[in-house]
């Protein structure tokens, strides 16, 4: 197992496009942190980056390298490992490439310039994204056997996540807009990890008088200790469902 992960990282680090996003996020993270006169402003900005491309990166090019390692896949399942080894070896290779990848990128920008417990948190933050949106990958190319289908479907899950889903609850909210749903709110933002990550970092930037009666609701939960404890259980949880759920069908998929 440990053999298959350390072939696995040391391809993706070597890849081209790995290469290239790491540096795009080096030079980006450096570049937000010089223009801004006020380091709190640099790690806003660069929150909005890591919350559309690093989710983008890791779904897409995860979806990929899966599909393009068939062969490898095939060969290792035709030697003496279980199907569930293999799985998991491939899943912690992605994950633990893409998060170097980004640590390189964004963490050590946000050390040098803002090395407090909000950019901590936003470093963690960033790690789970990465590793939650290969899950979904893994999970999208196994239960697809068509290669483009597949990376549609990543795709598509992508818009969802980072887009649709903001304009969905938009709409329950002027739908329902007698009702008091500011407390359901807080059970609806579990469902994207994106938003959660989000309201997670916003709020302790102390930006949450912008976002009004809403933004106390989620202070109270979000602010507490038990509140960060739960924030960061539902993210792992984003991170176990679908490797539980793609391991299951891989173990009893005809390749």
């Amino acid at each position: 197992m440990k053999k298959i992960i350390k072939y696995v990282m040391t391809d993706i680090l070597r890849n081209r496009i790995v290469m290239i996003y790491t540096i795009f996020l080096l030079v980006t993270s450096f570049s937000v942190f010089s223009l801004e006169d006020n380091d709190s402003k640099g790690l806003l900005s660069l929150l909005n980056i890591i919350l559309l491309i690093v989710p983008l990166v890791s779904i897409v090019f995860s979806t990929i390298y899966v599909y393009n390692s068939a062969e490898f896949i095939e060969l290792l399942v035709s030697q003496p490992l279980k199907r569930k080894s293999i799985w998991l070896s491939l899943f912690a290779g992605l994950a633990g490439s893409l998060s170097i990848a980004f640590f390189v990128g964004v963490g050590i920008p946000i050390l040098l310039y803002q090395a407090n417990a909000i950019g901590g948190m936003m470093i963690g933050v960033g790690v789970l994204l990465s590793i939650i949106f290969v899950a979904i990958a893994m999970l999208a190319a196994v239960l697809t056997r068509d290669k483009a289908k597949g990376i549609g479907v990543a795709i598509l899950l992508w818009l969802y996540f980072s887009i649709l889903f903001d304009g969905l609850v938009l709409f329950l909210l002027f739908q329902f807009a007698d009702y008091p749903l500011e407390k359901a709110m807080i059970g609806i933002t579990a469902f994207n990890p994106i938003d959660l990550s989000r309201i997670m970092i916003l709020l302790h930037m102390d930006v949450s008088a912008m976002m009004g009666y809403t933004g106390a609701i989620f202070k109270e939960f979000f602010g507490t200790a038990i509140g960060m404890v739960i924030s960061f259980g539902v993210l792992l949880f984003w991170v176990l469902l679908p490797v539980w759920v793609a391991t299951r069908k891989f173990n009893s998929k005809d390749l």
